[in-house]
């Protein structure tokens, strides 16, 4: 009698340890569709930043220094209304600087959208993480109510492949799964905030010194550890 109802009780934990595996696989699979999606978007975000750093750039040429004999000399020589002008202008010329104004003006629209975006990107990878902790939560529940009914016969299950007992909740592929899908969540959210604070501080002032730290930053997305991303992608593929 006791030998049927371990049996009963093991078919049903080897079910829920398959249920659970699929359910994790599934989240873990949205969730990282999820962070392509996000990269895709923070690459397109990159290109509008340059853009506005070669355009802030161009206006913050410095004009050309007249108080140079040498210059003064040249410009004498070669003076004509045209060249007066440019150099009255502070040396731009007004087509280009329209130019460069409307590019600021896009760029600074591009980078705004891209928060907007991503926001809502983070927000469904958060529900995914969520949903992936709630499902080892629930699985421990199950798996401490099985032990109990057992009469702790079966607080571990066999494992066949490498012929040694394991706790339910320590099988490499729940585990990494969840684990990762925490630490990818963080990473992003955390380089998310940096970019946050970038777009923010943009402005006509912004020396050329701090859109080039700005613009590596970007790019090197400091927040986000390749070796964790390897990881996670390997088990994908």
């Amino acid at each position: 009698m006791l030998a049927t109802e371990i049996s009963v009780i093991s078919d049903k934990e080897m079910e829920g340890r398959s249920e659970l595996k699929q359910q994790i696989f599934v989240i873990f699979k949205e969730f990282m569709t999820g962070i392509t999606k996000l990269e895709e978007l923070e690459n397109a975000a990159n290109s509008y930043l340059l853009r506005f750093q070669q355009g802030l750039s161009f206006l913050q040429r410095p004009p050309i220094v007249t108080s140079s004999k040498l210059i003064e000399n040249i410009i004498k020589n070669n003076e004509t209304r045209r060249l007066k002008s440019y150099i009255d202008a502070g040396c731009v010329n007004i087509h280009d600087a329209v130019q460069s104004t409307r590019a600021l003006h896009t760029s600074l629209s591009g980078l705004s959208d891209h928060l907007i975006k991503a926001k809502s990107l983070l927000n469904e990878l958060q529900g995914l993480t969520d949903e992936a902790a709630l499902a080892i939560e629930t699985a421990t529940k199950l798996s401490t109510q099985l032990d109990k009914e057992s009469n702790d016969e079966l607080q571990q299950v066999t494992c066949d492949e490498e012929d040694e007992t394991v706790p339910f909740l320590e099988e490499a592929e729940v585990t990494e799964y969840a684990t990762l899908i925490a630490l990818v969540y963080s990473m992003v959210k955390q380089n998310y905030v940096m970019q946050e604070k970038i777009v923010k501080s943009l402005s006509l002032k912004s020396s050329s010194g701090e859109l080039e730290t700005y613009a590596m930053m970007w790019s090197l997305r400091p927040f986000v550890e390749d070796e964790v991303m390897n990881r996670a992608w390997k088990c994908i593929y």
